[in-house]
Parts: C-alpha cells; structure tokens; sequence
C-alpha cells in the first residue's frame, strides 16, 4: 500500500544508514505516467541523496549481493530472494508480506541470521521506527555482528558441494527405497 511504502522509505531515512532500493512499482500503483517520486514521501530522495538510492529500472540482485559493500540485505523472504541473500553470506532484514516469506522470515530468525521488522499484531501494519530499529540492529549495533557471523557460517554449509551432494544423493537414496517399498 502507499502507507506501507512511505514507512519503510521513511525507516530507511530515520535508520541512516547507506541503501540501495530496488524499487518497483506495486500493482495497481503503476499507472502509466506515475512517477516513482510521487509514491515515496515528499522530498525522500532528496534528503537521502548521497546516502540512499532508489532504482526503479531492474536491479542485478545477485551481482548486488556479490557486491563487497553489501552489509545486510532487507528482503521480503521469498525463498530465492533468502537464498540469494545467504549464498553471499548477508545477515538479514525481513519483511515479508505474502504466503510462505513469513515462515521464512521466522525460520530465519530463529537461526540469528537476522531480524524481521515488528508488525502490529492486530493488523499485520509495520511504521517506521520499526523499520528503522530491525535495520539498526541487523547494521549498526553490536548484535548485527551475531547476525553477519550466522549469515557467514550459513553461507559455508550453502558453498559445500560435498554436503549438497551427499544431501542429494541421500534424498534420491530414499526416494529409490520408497518407490520400491510401494510398488508391491
């Protein structure tokens, strides 16, 4: 909604810290002519000029992640997106609006790889000094270093393709087992 993305623009300004925004319209707010200006808060880009950019065109989400200024990496926990996210080892500021992305958020969370932004329980409604105080915690205060040091360790167990095949094989192993089991 519009009031969903002038909070999270406006807890990324109050956050202070340096972003880059993959902006992209949301439905029914991609009205030929729309100017993406005119769906943040006035003056936004403005007032994070310097530090924050919002790009409206596509974004090369895994060559942005690859990126060695990536600190953290707010997502709306779809799974490739979190997969992305944890192939370059980023701690993790999650958002999730939609079906699956809050259990990934959580099973995440409860890893320590990063923090959900806190949502009123009644409505699901997020403001943001929310915004601000998940990104905060995931980037600037001294908990963040749990969350990178998670994200790393994570980021190795993903890279071993040694572990990936055995898992597979493991999987096919019982895959081969079961089909055999019910075919009599």
């Amino acid at each position: 909604t519009a009031s969903d993305l002038h909070e999270l623009a406006l807890g990324l300004e109050v956050a202070g810290v340096r972003f880059l925004w993959a902006f992209r319209k949301p439905s029914g707010m991609s009205a030929p002519g729309t100017d993406v200006g005119e769906l943040l808060p006035t003056g936004f880009e403005d007032r994070t000029q310097g530090h924050g950019l919002v790009w409206t065109g596509w974004v090369p989400q895994v060559r942005v992640l690859a990126h060695g200024a990536v600190g953290a990496f707010l997502t709306h926990c779809g799974w490739g997106s979190t997969i992305e996210g944890l192939v370059y080892g980023h701690p993790m500021v999650m958002l999730p609006f939609v079906v699956d992305q809050g259990l990934i958020a959580r099973a995440m969370a409860e890893r320590r790889i990063g923090v959900e932004v806190a949502r009123d329980e009644s409505d699901g409604s997020f403001g943001r000094d929310d915004v601000a105080a998940a990104v905060r915690r995931v980037m600037v205060e001294e908990e963040g270093k749990v969350f990178s040091t998670n994200a790393k360790k994570l980021k190795q167990v993903l890279g071993d393709q040694r572990r990936q095949d055995q898992y597979m094989d493991e999987l096919e192993g019982y895959l081969t087992r079961y089909k055999d089991n019910n075919s009599s």
